[in-house]
């Protein structure tokens, strides 16, 4: 079981999508965890989630962890296997509950009523190749597995 989390191709194809990933996914982590780059920080996210959208907590409490804490572990290369799947799992669910009705293409010129997807098919079409390749060069998982 150990192998197939953590074995990875020893490749910069690996390091650069989980690089992405963790560069991408940080700043939206921070805002909902820590309140970094205007965010409303952990108790003012899990309230929006919980009383506005009204998603049981646990809900709430996944989405914050999974771009934080899965931030981080693409960005050392920890476990990006099951952060991949993670993260593909939340992204549908943030397509399906929240952007599908707006269409494919982000709201670049301000003229829909909300961001389309094209951003979270982004995100699960690298995490989709870390799930495949791994972490890749340079990771934690590279070292656990040898």
């Amino acid at each position: 079981m150990k192998n197939k989390i953590f074995n990875t191709n020893n490749d910069l194809t690996g390091l650069i999508t989980r690089l992405t990933l963790g560069l991408i996914l940080f700043p939206h982590g921070a805002q909902k965890m820590l309140g970094l780059f205007g965010g409303y920080g952990f108790n003012g996210t899990m309230a929006f989630f919980t009383e506005t959208l009204h998603l049981p907590w646990v809900v709430g409490f996944s989405v914050i962890i999974i771009e934080f804490a899965g931030a981080l572990s693409f960005a050392v290369g920890f476990a990006s296997r099951i952060w991949s799947v993670l993260t593909i799992i939340l992204f549908i669910g943030i397509i399906f509950t929240s952007h599908l009705d707006n269409g494919f293409f982000m709201n670049w010129f301000g003229n829909q009523k909300g961001e389309g997807y094209e951003y979270h098919l982004l995100i699960i079409g690298l995490s989709l190749a870390t799930l495949v390749n791994g972490s890749g060069k340079y990771s934690i998982d590279e070292r656990i597995v040898n």
